[in-house]
C-alpha cells in the first residue's frame, strides 16, 4: 500500500484546509487510516482515524468538534477537513494505514509522505 498526502498550505486562523490521502495498491477493508501531526521540536501527535469501510472515526480531544475525515467520490482517498484552524494546528500532517483502529503511530504500517500545515494568527 501507498500512500499520497497533499492539500496542505496557509490558512488564517479561524479558516479551513482540506488535505487528502490516496491510497494505492490493495488497501485492506478492515483496516484503518489515521492522520498524525508533527509540530517543530515536538512529538508526533494522532489526530484522528477512520474504519477503512465501515467509516467510523476518532479524533484527539485537541482537533474534536473542529475536524472530520470522510470519503468523497474516489474509493481510495479519504478527507481530513480542518475546520476553526488555531495557530497551534501548524504542523507537517501525515496520512498512515495500519491493520487497528488506534491513535498509537506503532500500530500503523503505511505511511505517506507528509504535507505542511501553517496557520496564522
Amino acid at each position: 500500500v501507498q500512500l499520497q498526502a497533499s492539500g496542505g498550505g496557509l490558512a488564517q486562523a479561524g479558516g479551513s484546509l482540506r488535505l487528502s490521502c490516496a491510497a494505492s495498491g490493495r488497501p485492506f477493508s478492515s483496516w484503518t487510516m489515521g492522520w498524525f501531526r508533527q509540530a517543530p521540536g515536538k512529538a508526533r501527535e494522532f489526530v484522528g482515524c477512520i474504519r477503512w469501510s465501515s467509516m467510523s472515526t476518532y479524533f484527539a480531544d485537541s482537533v474534536k468538534g473542529r475536524f472530520t475525515i470522510s470519503r468523497d467520490g474516489a474509493r481510495n482517498t479519504r478527507y481530513l477537513q480542518m475546520n476553526s484552524l488555531k495557530p497551534e494546528d501548524t504542523a507537517v500532517y501525515y496520512c498512515a494505514f495500519g491493520a487497528s483502529f488506534s491513535s498509537w503511530s506503532q500500530d500503523y504500517t503505511y505511511w505517506g509522505e507528509g504535507t505542511q500545515v501553517t496557520v496564522s494568527s
